[in-house]
């Protein structure tokens, strides 16, 4: 087995609250979980698009943001060691002759369980790409939409578009690393936390790096390498800026993605799913959150961490089919209670 190949218990698609939170079920009942995210955080849309927005219906929070229930759920998650396997989509699943499942993802890694688990929200996040022309000529060798290594940008002039925490996080990252830093946004105000705009900003001041406030109209270069583009000013006229490579973070957008093609049946791009086990129509692969779909369906947080709970009875069945199912409660249970490292004895 190559170092890229892992064997677990439970694979599952999708590290947002939902997945998360299936760790912790599965956990419970001594089940290993890799999981696979195309962004390059836990914590799906509410750590991605909406880290400090609050939401009102968590049980027990008051008032939560995305941000806070991610940090929460992985902290709840950490003594069951969960692997994760980040920026990459899951693209192709089979079935092995010893009646496991095989994932593999975008970049190479092969994943090996008899339970697949797809939490994948709406689907996978992919970036927003801006409409200007020629851009797929750069993809992949000037033209990027995530930073995957950071030494692929040492000592490279570079621009990054956008307003929000990603744009101006990579801005005070990679600055240090690059020859020359730029940053392109349409207006001068930002989608992105005080504190990283006042260091950009600095930055600015002290002409270690370039602001322009205007659109990217062109991209000039030839054989897939850029050397500068065009951009305009509201109600200027354009300039071009020197660069070799562009890190366009323009937002995401949600597609079903690889999914689609994972042999399941779909109603309306969701997966219908039983309400005893969440278990698709395909035997061993599972769907919980807002990308399954059964009578009475709410896409709500806590509707998923219902369904992860009902999904590792079944999943326990499958993963240890010579083994007695005995329902436990944490408050009482001392096995459960030493899984989690929590001091103490059960009464």
């Amino acid at each position: 087995m190559n170092k890229n190949t892992h064997e677990t218990d439970v694979i599952i698609i999708g590290a947002g609250p939902v997945g998360l939170f299936a760790v912790f079920e599965l956990g419970l009942l001594d089940m290993k979980a890799h999981l696979v995210d195309i962004l390059d955080k836990p914590g799906g849309q509410c750590a991605e698009l909406y880290p400090e927005k609050p939401i009102y219906d968590i049980p027990a929070f008051p008032v939560i943001t995305g941000q806070e229930l991610t940090d929460n759920l992985m902290a709840q998650i950490e003594p069951f060691s969960p692997t994760f396997h980040l920026q990459q989509m899951a693209e192709k699943l089979e079935k092995l002759d010893n009646g496991k499942w095989q994932l593999t993802t975008d970049q190479g890694t092969v994943l090996i369980a008899p339970v697949i688990v797809i939490a994948a929200g709406g689907g996978s996040f992919v970036p927003k790409k801006p409409n200007i022309p020629n851009l797929e000529d750069f993809e992949g060798t000037s033209v990027f939409y995530a930073v995957r290594q950071m030494d692929q940008f040492k000592g490279k002039n570079v621009l990054i578009a956008g307003g929000g925490d990603s744009a101006l996080d990579w801005c005070l990252n990679l600055q240090p690393l690059t020859q020359s830093m730029a940053l392109v946004h349409r207006r001068a105000d930002f989608r992105a936390a005080p504190d990283s705009v006042s260091k950009m900003m600095g930055l600015v001041s002290n002409k270690k790096m370039d602001f322009h406030v205007a659109d990217i109209k062109e991209l000039y270069g030839f054989d897939g390498r850029l050397n500068s583009v065009m951009v305009q000013p509201k109600g200027e006229e354009a300039y071009q800026v020197p660069c070799d490579t562009l890190l366009a973070f323009y937002g995401l957008t949600m597609k079903l993605g690889p999914i689609a093609d994972f042999g399941l049946n779909f109603d309306k791009n969701l997966i219908p799913v039983d309400t005893e086990k969440f278990e698709t129509s395909t035997a061993g692969i599972f769907s919980i959150g807002d990308i399954n779909t059964y009578p009475g369906k709410l896409k709500l947080i806590l509707s998923g961490f219902h369904e992860g709970a009902l999904m590792a009875q079944q999943a326990f069945r499958i993963v240890y089919p010579d083994k007695k199912l005995r329902f436990q409660y944490t408050t009482s249970s001392t096995s459960l209670q030493e899984k989690l490292g929590v001091e103490g004895k059960a009464e």
